[in-house]
């Protein structure tokens, strides 16, 4: 029996779902599964109760439960008292609208994380991060934007951007055939704007113009009904459920990507920060970036820029 076969445990217990807790932590389903097995074999149980529509946890598996929770617990303990950061002040955390959602899992057994619940858009978290009111955040940035400050980015999450029209063809749509919001608004929407009018220009896009913050919510599926063409659904929108007149429809030529950075100080040294962005960043892939994707000139992670800083 392994600690991250305990984790495992715990994670299917908590998803209920295993492609659900494959994603959360960040492997393969089918490997999950193998491990959750050994697992079973290991204590000689059964923890849960499958099939192909529903998991469900066995009487002994919600009885082991709390224990596994306890042991993975005192494990974390243990690594924090071993670095010698049990007693070290929590490491600031600032986002967007997106986390990954195993966040506290992947950081609890190297510093206390504290997140922070002022949201804020990405250039204004940027910001806090290089004036020291937070110690990390999760945001989109440009390569300027990190000499500019003296901030320094790891590749942390991406969104494939989709489009969203009027009708029932869900069938793939070109770039150049999107039209694209930008907000008047420009201290909420500022990295979006910039992030829009970039694509329209590399791709052949239309840029259409908006003053009621319509790049997402209810407003945005409005302006979709308007121009009745596909329109670019930004990453504040992915998760949003559409309406039932409206079609969710791939882009190609090429698939634009919104990059997630963890942002820190160029010049934070101290062990509990740089234990928390290795913990998030580690051996993470590439999250689907390839020559077919499109990214700004001016991302960090673009195949037309050097290196990320």
């Amino acid at each position: 029996m392994e600690l991250r076969q305990l984790r495992y445990f715990v994670a299917v217990a908590e998803e209920m779902n295993f492609g659900r807790a494959a994603e959360r932590l960040h492997i393969a389903g089918p490997s999950l599964s193998q491990q959750i097995k050994a697992l079973e074999r290991d204590l000689g149980v059964r923890l849960f109760d499958r099939d192909r529509r529903s998991v469900a946890l066995t009487t002994i598996g919600e009885s082991l439960l709390p224990g596994a929770r306890a042991l993975l617990q005192q494990a974390d303990d243990l690594r924090r008292q071993a670095t010698g950061l049990s007693g070290t002040e929590a490491v600031r955390l600032g986002y967007v609208n997106w986390r990954p959602a195993d966040l506290v899992e992947r950081t609890a057994g190297v510093a206390r994380v504290q997140v922070d619940a002022w949201v804020l858009p990405s250039h204004a978290q940027a910001g806090r991060v290089a004036d020291g009111s937070i110690d990390l955040a999760i945001c989109w940035v440009q390569t300027p934007d990190l000499a500019d400050q003296d901030l320094t980015a790891r590749l942390i999450g991406a969104d494939h951007l989709y489009a969203v029209s009027t009708g029932t063809d869900t069938s793939p749509v070109a770039a150049k055939d999107l039209a694209v919001l930008v907000d008047s608004d420009t201290l909420s929407w500022s990295s979006w704007n910039l992030y829009a009018g970039q694509f329209a220009r590399d791709t052949g896009a239309t840029v259409v113009q908006t003053d009621d913050g319509g790049v997402t919510g209810p407003a945005f599926f409005e302006h979709v009904r308007r121009l009745r063409r596909p329109v670019v659904n930004s990453p504040k929108g992915q998760t949003t459920p559409l309406p039932p007149d409206l079609v969710r429809r791939p882009i190609v030529d090429p698939t634009p990507c919104w990059t997630w950075s963890l942002v820190t100080r160029r010049d934070d040294t101290r062990a509990s920060v740089r234990a928390v962005v290795d913990a998030l960043t580690t051996d993470l892939g590439t999250f689907g970036l390839d020559d077919s994707t499109w990214l700004p000139a001016t991302d960090p992670y673009s195949r037309r820029t050097a290196d990320p800083v």
